[in-house]
């Protein structure tokens, strides 16, 4: 499962996709009434075009990058299973193709055994816990439910560890490692985490794995959290200010990396990758370096494989 994308990168497209995304009631959580009207007469009517142009700066000849290393990363794990009675496909919370829709096909195949992974690394009630009201919402009408696992994250699991570093390690055989690591996870409203969300901690915990296995100093690496939205207090600390204020303390060096994307998205390739990017070099930084999310590789293919087979 993933979060999903437009079917286009036009306005309309957008719109109609926004309004499913953010009529979730896990994704923004003030009354129905009052987020209504928000919705309809402030975020709709504005942030439908102002995104459109974001995905036409990132949209491929395939189709939106999410849902192209989606599919990609599904037909290399499906193909790791070949010879088993396992089957493997791909669904999205938003747009296309629909869980409901898969979950009635597993039916038609009469599918005993359901496997459940999220691609959210680290869980949050906003991404993790939607996914599981579609598939309780489906199944509450059904008269047979199968035998389900459900993962709810793998922020710790050595082999995602493993995959995130040795990404790292490539990048900088490569390119060179620079001054500071930054690690960027979506942001989430602060009070989340009042109630009792564990995202925030789960984040931290990954970063101090990943700074660990890379055998980093506590000055080498450093967590953010990125597209923040609205006015309300978001995790910090936040990646923009953090990038507008380390060339003033002599930082003008950072490698980027986004261990929360288990593919990437608008929010990696424009948000980081570019717009940030821009931020950071006008702000008087030198060099930046957006290390690309797992997508189809190998060790991603390996990691998630390893993560289903231990329910099999």
């Amino acid at each position: 499962m993933n979060l999903g994308s437009p079917a286009m990168p036009t306005r309309a497209a957008v719109k109609r996709y926004l309004k499913d995304f953010l009529s979730d009631p896990r994704v923004v959580n003030l009354p129905r009434v009052l987020w209504w009207l928000i919705l309809h007469f402030l975020v709709l009517p504005f942030r439908s075009g102002k995104s459109a142009k974001s995905y036409r700066k990132i949209w491929t000849e395939q189709g939106a990058p999410l849902i192209l290393y989606t599919r990609q990363l599904t037909e290399k794990l499906s193909s790791n299973f070949n010879g088993k009675s396992i089957h493997v496909e791909m669904a999205m919370r938003y747009g296309q193709p629909e869980i409901a829709k898969k979950l009635k096909l597993f039916q038609q195949q009469g599918v005993t055994k359901l496997i459940v992974v999220p691609l959210y690394p680290q869980y949050s009630s906003t991404t993790t816990a939607s996914v599981f009201d579609v598939i309780s919402d489906f199944y509450r009408q059904e008269k047979f439910i199968p035998e389900l696992h459900f993962f709810n994250d793998y922020h710790q699991n050595f082999h995602y560890i493993k995959a995130i570093t040795d990404k790292i390690k490539v990048q900088w055989s490569q390119k060179g490692k620079a001054g500071l690591l930054l690690m960027s996870f979506h942001g989430l409203p602060a009070k989340l985490s009042e109630w009792g969300d564990p995202y925030a901690e789960q984040c931290h915990r990954t970063a101090q794995l990943i700074a660990e296995k890379l055998q980093l100093t506590e000055n080498e690496w450093k967590i953010v959290f990125q597209s923040r939205f609205g006015k309300a207090e978001w995790l910090q600390p936040y990646c923009v200010d953090t990038l507008l204020e380390l060339p003033e303390q002599g930082i003008k060096s950072v490698d980027i990396v986004c261990p929360g994307f288990a593919v990437d998205c608008l929010e990696t390739l424009e948000e980081i990758n570019m717009t940030n990017k821009k931020i950071f070099l006008d702000a008087g930084g030198e060099s930046y370096q957006y290390i690309p999310a797992l997508n189809a590789d190998a060790n991603h293919v390996e990691m998630l494989k390893s993560l289903v087979s231990s329910n099999i």
